[in-house]
């Protein structure tokens, strides 16, 4: 099996997508940008988001985007709540019974880290979060998992990593991971097309027992 596992956040254990699109939607709406789930899925998810304000919001205070958006996620996260991915408890529960250290890898803030895990009432289940404030870049650069493979004293090739969006996928992949992909809001296709060594439609997947019994590195 893997020596630790490595999960993305927004998406991965919680569908969040809806709320941000949201968000994202009322920022944008001003520029003349309708935010369906097309237009978020093509240039939005995944991204950093002082990057994409850059690309469609010139001349914008690109960090006061960014806080005012995440501020207005946070509030509307602790609103709406948000249900955890189908089969993360148990799969977290196993993963601890069998002495696997987890950790979050995102570009999320800390801030938003922080709410999200206390929505699900996960986060004493993982021995790090790694952030956007902890990394030199976000993904898809792999600084976000090496950094979260060294936080759990894992080599990134001993560890399982579950991600999403394809800036992620391209994130664990360089940094030697092996990488399940989960269709949030992609094709199985469009997963592997990006990346993924695996596909998993949740953590209820029977696809993910062999992982956790073979090698991480093993061949799909």
């Amino acid at each position: 099996m893997p020596d630790a596992l490595l999960f993305d956040l927004d998406g991965t254990l919680l569908d969040s997508d809806p709320l941000h699109r949201e968000v994202f939607a009322e920022i944008l709406a001003p520029f003349g940008y309708a935010v369906d789930a097309a237009f978020y899925r093509d240039r939005i998810h995944g991204r950093l988001n002082r990057d994409l304000f850059a690309e469609l919001t010139p001349g914008l205070d690109r960090d006061r985007a960014d806080w005012d958006k995440e501020a207005r996620f946070r509030d509307l996260i602790q609103v709406r709540g948000a249900d955890p991915t189908p089969g993360l408890v148990a799969f977290l529960g196993r993963a601890d019974a069998a002495g696997l250290p987890c950790a979050v890898v995102t570009n999320a803030c800390r801030l938003n880290a922080a709410a999200m895990l206390d929505v699900l009432g996960l986060g004493h289940m993982f021995r790090a979060v790694i952030s956007a404030e902890d990394c030199p870049a976000g993904k898809p650069d792999p600084a976000p998992y090496l950094a979260g493979a060294a936080a759990v004293g894992v080599a990134p090739a001993r560890c399982l990593a579950f991600e999403d969006s394809p800036s992620g996928l391209a994130s664990a992949r360089a940094a030697g991971c092996t990488v399940v992909g989960l269709p949030s809001s992609l094709s199985p296709d469009a997963l592997r097309a990006a990346g993924a060594h695996h596909v998993a439609t949740d953590f209820t997947d029977p696809a993910l027992e062999p992982l956790l019994v073979a090698p991480a590195g093993a061949p799909a």
